[in-house]
C-alpha cells in the first residue's frame, strides 16, 4: 500500500495523510490529558502563580510525586501543543533553560469560581466514554436482535442497559457530575445572555426553568431581575440535591413530559438537544399549554446551538459536527434553523425569532 501511494502522491502529501490518520487514531488522548489536567487542578495552579509556572512549580502545587514529573511533562507538552496551555523557554544565567507554562484563552474557561471544569469531568467520564465504544454495533442492530439491544435508543442504553436519565435517578455519582456539568455551563452562558440579551426578560413577572437542575442559571436571572418569580422544574432526585431556594427563586419536582407550572415564559436551556424530534414536540406542547398568548407576553425561551451560524469558520463547523455526533450518545441532536422550525411548527407554535449570542449558541424565542 505504501509503495503504491508513493507512486500516486508526493512524499509530503503521504506524510500529511499519515499524520492526519494518527491525529484521529489517538485524538482521544487529548481529551484524557485535558481531564487529567483538570482533575489535578493544573489550570488553577498556574492561575495562582499569576498565570505562569514551571513544570516543577506545577508539580509542587498539585502534589505530584517527584518521580512522576517527567511524565507530567508529557501531559503539559501535549496540552501546550494543542492550545490549552502555551509554553515558552526561558534561559537563566548559568542555569539550564526552563519551560514556563501559561494559560491560553481556552484554558481561562477552566479557572476561577465559574468555570467549565465540571463539563470536562462529565464528558470524559467512563460512563460516557464507554458508551461510544458501542457505536459500530449500535448502527448494525436490527429489529431481529436481542430484545434489550433492539430496544436501545442510544449508545448509552446499549452500553449500560438503561438511559442516562434512568441511571442518574439511581446513581448518585452520575447524578452529581451530570448536574454539576449542567450548572457550570448554565451559569456561564446565562451571565452572558443577561449581559448581552437581557431585554428578553423585561416585562416578565414569572418564569419556569424546565430541566433547570440545581438552578445555577436560574439564580443568575433571579438576581438580575428580582421582580420575576423564578421556578426551577426538574425531577425529584435532582431537586432534592439542590440548594434551598428563597426570595424570588423556587424549586418544584415534576416531569416536563407530564405538566409544567404556568408562567409568562418557559426557559429551555440545553434541554431539547437531548431529545429526538418526537420527544421535543411533546415537551413544547406542554410548554404551549402553560404560557399566555403572544399578545399577553407569553413565550418560550430556548437556549441552544443553531447549526450553520458560524459559516466560513472551519473550527466552529468542526465544533458543531463533534457536538452533533456527541449527542448520539443519548439519542439527542443539534439542529439548524430548518430543524428547529420543523419541531416548532409541529408543536403548534406560529412564529419564532433567533438571536445569536456566542457563535452558534443562540437564544430562540417562540410564540403561540
Amino acid at each position: 500500500m505504501t509503495l503504491r501511494l508513493l507512486a500516486e502522491v508526493s512524499p509530503q502529501d503521504l506524510l500529511a495523510g499519515f499524520a492526519e490518520l494518527h491525529h484521529h487514531l489517538l485524538g482521544y488522548v487529548k481529551s484524557m490529558a485535558l481531564k487529567c489536567a483538570v482533575d489535578l487542578g493544573i489550570p488553577d495552579a498556574i492561575h495562582r502563580r499569576g498565570g505562569a509556572a514551571t513544570l516543577e512549580e506545577i508539580a509542587t502545587d498539585t502534589s505530584i510525586h517527584p518521580a512522576k514529573v517527567a511524565d507530567l511533562h508529557r501531559v503539559m507538552e501535549l496540552l501546550s501543543t494543542t492550545g490549552i496551555f502555551s509554553a515558552t523557554t526561558t534561559a537563566n544565567d548559568g542555569d539550564a533553560a526552563a519551560v514556563v507554562y501559561r494559560l491560553t484563552t481556552a484554558c481561562r474557561f477552566l479557572i476561577g469560581s465559574r468555570n467549565l471544569s465540571p463539563v470536562v469531568q462529565f464528558v470524559v467520564s467512563p460512563l460516557i466514554v464507554t458508551s461510544f465504544l458501542t457505536m459500530a454495533k449500535w448502527f448494525r442492530i436490527s429489529e431481529e436482535a436481542e430484545p434489550d439491544q433492539a430496544a436501545a435508543k442510544s449508545l448509552f442504553e446499549l452500553a449500560h442497559g438503561c438511559s442516562q436519565w434512568e441511571m442518574a435517578s439511581k446513581d448518585t455519582s452520575l447524578n452529581t457530575i451530570l448536574n454539576n456539568s449542567m450548572a457550570a455551563d448554565s451559569q456561564l452562558f446565562l451571565e452572558l445572555v443577561v449581559a448581552e440579551k437581557g431585554r428578553i426578560f423585561r416585562g416578565l413577572s414569572s418564569l419556569v426553568d424546565v430541566g433547570g437542575g440545581h438552578g445555577a442559571g436560574t439564580k443568575v436571572i433571579a438576581k438580575a431581575f428580582p421582580h420575576i418569580k423564578c421556578t426551577v422544574l426538574d425531577l425529584s432526585h435532582v431537586v432534592s440535591q439542590a440548594t434551598v431556594g428563597g426570595g424570588n427563586l423556587h424549586f418544584v419536582a415534576g416531569d416536563m413530559f407530564q405538566s409544567i407550572p404556568p408562567a409568562d415564559a418557559i426557559l429551555l436551556k440545553n434541554i431539547l438537544h437531548d431529545w429526538a424530534d418526537e420527544d421535543c414536540i411533546k415537551i413544547l406542547e406542554r410548554c404551549k399549554e402553560t404560557i399566555p398568548p403572544r399578545k399577553d407576553g407569553g413565550k418560550v425561551i430556548i437556549m441552544e446551538m443553531v447549526r450553520g451560524s458560524g459559516q466560513g469558520d472551519s473550527r466552529i463547523h468542526e465544533m458543531e459536527a463533534i457536538q452533533n455526533l456527541f449527542m448520539i450518545c443519548i439519542n439527542g441532536m443539534e439542529r439548524d434553523e430548518h430543524g428547529w422550525k420543523k419541531i416548532f411548527s409541529a408543536a403548534g407554535f406560529s412564529d419564532y425569532k433567533i438571536m445569536p449570542v456566542f457563535g452558534p449558541l443562540s437564544v430562540i424565542e417562540i410564540y403561540t
